[in-house]
């Protein structure tokens, strides 16, 4: 489930770190069913997610979350400038069957998800859903946004945003460029819950 592995090169080139507003006209009220608090190493990090533009993802990703799929999972990818990857709850668990050199490749129990293609752009701070070259594919891997991927638009599946903690995203461990992203000794996510 290595996402854009042809893209990484021109994802490096044309990302450029930016602040900017993530749904500019589109504000979306939060509720704490919609709320995903992410906690790692260096403090929470508070994820809007967006049942209105993917609903059975943002579905898969609040039952996985709340039977504690995702805690201990390892940021198994991280590209300096793009984005920091995690979710593979199957080969990622850095407490029960890490496997290092199949972190990425794995999913859920949880049957694979067709596509919630939006409009909503990937900006920094953007949380969408990774997959295999199936748009049909993802399961339980996301990833946020570092920075903008105007190319990702359309492409991935959107399931909301950074609110609150980017600053404890921009501490996750990188990884190796040369391989694309693949972080040795990887940081990972402490625990995550449903709410604020």
């Amino acid at each position: 489930m290595k996402i854009l592995q042809f893209a990484v090169a021109g994802a490096l080139a044309l990302a450029t770190f930016t602040g900017g507003a993530f749904f500019a006209g589109g504000a979306v009220a939060q509720s704490g069913e919609n709320i995903l608090t992410v906690q790692l190493k260096d403090g929470p990090v508070v994820i809007e997610l967006r049942p209105d533009i993917a609903p059975k993802h943002v579905q898969q990703i609040k039952e996985l979350a709340a039977a504690g799929e995702y805690d201990n999972v390892a940021f198994h990818r991280v590209i300096k400038g793009f984005m920091a990857q995690t979710g593979d709850v199957e080969f990622g668990d850095m407490k029960d069957g890490y496997q290092a050199d199949r972190a990425g490749t794995g999913g859920s129990s949880k049957p694979d998800l067709p596509a919630e293609f939006s409009d909503v752009p990937f900006e920094r701070g953007t949380v969408g859903m990774a997959r295999a070259q199936d748009p049909y594919s993802a399961n339980s891997q996301f990833f946020i946004m570092l920075a903008p991927g105007d190319f990702l638009n359309g492409q991935y599946t959107v399931v909301g945003k950074v609110v609150e903690g980017m600053e404890n995203v921009d501490k996750i461990k990188l990884g190796d460029d040369a391989n694309n992203g693949a972080v040795a000794d990887p940081d990972r996510i402490v625990s995550v819950k449903v709410g604020s």
